[in-house]
C-alpha cells in the first residue's frame, strides 16, 4: 500500500491562485488518515462500555433491563440522528472544531454519569450528552475526510478508518471488562472520558480541514480548489434529506442500514455480554470474545474496503447480509459457560462481517448523491442507529420478559435476510460518474 501512497509529480496541476502545488514523496492524506484513525480510536471507548454496565446498573441501582437499555437507545439514536447535522457543521466550521467539541462533550457525558443517582440521570448523561458527542464523531467523520483529501483509494480508505472504530474496541475493551469486573463501572467511565480528552491534542494540532490548507490536492486528484465554507448547515442538511428521500435507493440503503445497525450496535454489542453472562460465561471472558470480533472487523472492514474499489458494492451487501443472517440463527445454539470451537468460529465469521458493510453503502451515497454524499450518508447512518437503539430496548425488554434473548437472535437473522434482498434491487445512476483514478 505505500507504494500506493507515494503521489507521481503532476506538472499542470495548480493551486486556484496559479502557484503549483506541493508533490511530497508521501502524500498529506495519508498523514491525516493516521490522525483520523487515531482520533476514532481514542473515541472509540465510548462504544465499547455499554454493554458492560447492564448488569452492575442492574444490580447496584435495581433498574431493569428495559430502563438500561432504553437510555443506551436513546445514545445510539442520538448518534446516528446528529451524524448529517455533524457532517454539515463539518463543512460550515470545519472538521478540527467540530470533533474538538464533540469529544469534549463525550468526555463530560461520561464523568457526569459517576455521580448519578437515578434513571433519567442516565438517559440524560450517556444517553443524550455522550450520544450527542458520539453522533459527531460517527462515520459521517471518516466520510467527510474520506471525500475531502482522497480521489482515489477512497474504497480502501474508508475501510481503514472504519475498522479504527473496531481497533479501539479490540484495545478498550479487555480494559473496561477488567475495571468493570474488579474496580466497578465507575473507574470504566472515567476511563472513556480521560480517552476522549486524550484525542481533542491530536485533532486541534494536527488535523487539517482541506488538502488546499497546506497547497495540495487531494491524493489522486490534480485541483486544490478549497469550498467556501456553506453557511446554514442545519437547513443543508434537511435540504439534502428532502432531494435524497425522493429517491428509491435513499429508501433501500438506510433501510438495508437500519438492519445493520439492529444486528450489530443495537444486539451483539449491548447484549452479547449479559447474554453470555446467562448462560454462566464470566463477563471478562464475553468481554474478551467481543474484543476478538472487533481484531477479525479490522481484517474484514480493510478488505470490504480493497473488494468495494473492484467489485459491485451492491452484490457485496448481499453476501454480507445473508451471511451475517445465518450466523445469528446459530448464536444461541452456541452459548455456553465456557468457550469452545464452535463458538470461536461464529466469533471470527461475525468479526469478519461487522462493519464490513460500510464502504460499500459509502460507495453507492458517493455514486449516486455525489457531493452530498457524506450528508446523506449521514442519515443512512442515523437509520442504522435508529435500527440498533430499537433492538437495543427491545432486546433489554425481551430478556425481562421471556428471560431469554433468544427470540431477538432468530428475529435479527430474518432482517439480516431482507436487508440482503434490498442490497440486491439498488438501481444503478443514471450517468455512471468517471471512476477515481488509481481505483
Amino acid at each position: 500500500m505505500l507504494g500506493g501512497m507515494a503521489q507521481t509529480t503532476e506538472t499542470s496541476a495548480r493551486t486556484p491562485a496559479g502557484r503549483p502545488l506541493r508533490t511530497p514523496r508521501v502524500h498529506r492524506a495519508w498523514f491525516v488518515a493516521a490522525v483520523t484513525f487515531v482520533t476514532i480510536i481514542g473515541a472509540a471507548a465510548f462504544a465499547s462500555l455499554p454493554g458492560l454496565l447492564i448488569e452492575p446498573l442492574h444490580e447496584e441501582f435495581h433498574w431493569s433491563r428495559g430502563t438500561i437499555g432504553f437510555a443506551v437507545s436513546v445514545n445510539l439514536a442520538l448518534y446516528g440522528l446528529t451524524a448529517p447535522f455533524a457532517a454539515a457543521l463539518m463543512d460550515r466550521f470545519g472538521i478540527r472544531r467540530v470533533v474538538a467539541v464533540a469529544l469534549s462533550v463525550i468526555a463530560l457525558g461520561s464523568l457526569l454519569t459517576v455521580r448519578m443517582t437515578a434513571a433519567w440521570q442516565l438517559v440524560l448523561y450517556w444517553g443524550v450528552l455522550v450520544g450527542l458527542g458520539s453522533g459527531s464523531m460517527a462515520l459521517a467523520f471518516a466520510a467527510t475526510v474520506t471525500n475531502r483529501w482522497f480521489v482515489a483509494r477512497r474504497g480502501l480508505v474508508t475501510g481503514i478508518l472504519t475498522a479504527a472504530g473496531a481497533s479501539g474496541q479490540l484495545i478498550f475493551l479487555p480494559l473496561l471488562s477488567w475495571l468493570v469486573e474488579h474496580q466497578g463501572w465507575r473507574p470504566a467511565a472515567v476511563t472513556v472520558a480521560l480517552a476522549a480528552l486524550t484525542v481533542v491534542p491530536f485533532v486541534w494540532l494536527l488535523l487539517r480541514d482541506h488538502p488546499a490548507d497546506v497547497g495540495l490536492a487531494p491524493y489522486g486528484g490534480e485541483h486544490a480548489d478549497k469550498p467556501a465554507p456553506v453557511p446554514g448547515a442545519a437547513r443543508r442538511a434537511i435540504a439534502v434529506l428532502l432531494r435524497a428521500a425522493r429517491t428509491g435507493p435513499f429508501w433501500l440503503l438506510a433501510g438495508s442500514f437500519a438492519i445493520c445497525g439492529a444486528s450489530t450496535n443495537g444486539l451483539v454489542k449491548t447484549h452479547f455480554v449479559p447474554a453470555a453472562h446467562d448462560h454462566g460465561m464470566p463477563v471478562t471472558a464475553a468481554a474478551g470474545l467481543l474484543a476478538v470480533i472487533g481484531v477479525f472487523d479490522v481484517v474484514g472492514t480493510v478488505a470490504s474496503g480493497w473488494f468495494t474499489d473492484r467489485f459491485s458494492p451492491r452484490r457485496l451487501l448481499a453476501v454480507y447480509y445473508a451471511l451475517r443472517g445465518v450466523s445469528l440463527l446459530f448464536l444461541p445454539m452456541l452459548l455456553a459457560p465456557s468457550v469452545h470451537p464452535p463458538m470461536l468460529f461464529f466469533i471470527v465469521f461475525y468479526g469478519l462481517d461487522w462493519v464490513a458493510t460500510v464502504p460499500p453503502t459509502i460507495a453507492l451515497c458517493r455514486e449516486h448523491y455525489g457531493e452530498d454524499s457524506a450528508i446523506v450518508f449521514g442519515w443512512v447512518l442515523a437509520s442504522h442507529q435508529v435500527g440498533a437503539a430499537a433492538v437495543a430496548f427491545a432486546g433489554g425488554v425481551a430478556r425481562d420478559v421471556f428471560g431469554t434473548y433468544d427470540v431477538v437472535w432468530y428475529a435479527s437473522g430474518a432482517l439480516c435476510a431482507a436487508a440482503a434482498l434490498m442490497a440486491l434491487v439498488i438501481s444503478r445512476p443514471r450517468t455512471e460518474p468517471p471512476s477515481p483514478a488509481g481505483a
